[in-house]
């Protein structure tokens, strides 16, 4: 024998090697690999919950930001309205008492020339009167008192018209 193999041992040990290998295959890898295995898919769900996590962070992010944005816009465009309406409202307050104003000047040009064509007529009577007066005092003809005011009238009309630039 040259090698000093005992065949006999060694067929005993290696069906002991394979019993070993298949029990522990039996019941230690199996165990193993399946704890392994979930362990790998847990770590695998992690992963893909962090993602998702992630994806949805970055979503409401950009979410929040674009509803930033579009309320800086809403608020700009509502302070650019604020804007057009107070000058607007300035120019029709404007505009109203500039109308007022004109309403009032023309009234009170209105009513200075009624009180001055009053005036006038009121003087144009005492004038006509004191006139009739003293040519009565001084004349006495035969003049009735309606023909001295026609006179006197149309020589008022003629020196003091009633109407300006006439």
């Amino acid at each position: 024998m040259g090698i000093g193999l005992d065949l006999p041992m060694f067929v005993g040990q290696l069906v002991s090697f394979l019993i070993l290998v298949a029990a522990l295959s039996y019941f230690g890898y199996r165990p193993i690999r399946r704890v392994l295995e979930e362990r790998s898919r847990r770590i695998r769900d992690s992963v893909e919950e962090t993602e998702s996590a992630r994806s949805e962070c970055e979503r409401v992010r950009a979410e929040a930001e674009q509803e930033l944005k579009d309320a800086r816009l809403e608020a700009h465009r509502i302070l650019l309205e604020a804007g057009v309406t107070r000058d607007r409202l300035l120019e029709e307050a404007r505009s109203e008492a500039r109308e007022e104003a004109r309403a009032i000047a023309e009234e009170s040009r209105t009513q200075l020339e009624d009180q001055r064509r009053v005036i006038v007529e009121e003087l144009r009577r005492e004038f006509a009167d004191a006139a009739i007066s003293t040519a009565e005092a001084i004349v006495v003809e035969n003049l009735d008192t309606e023909r001295h005011r026609r006179l006197i009238q149309r020589a008022l009309e003629e020196r003091l018209p009633l109407e300006p630039g006439r």
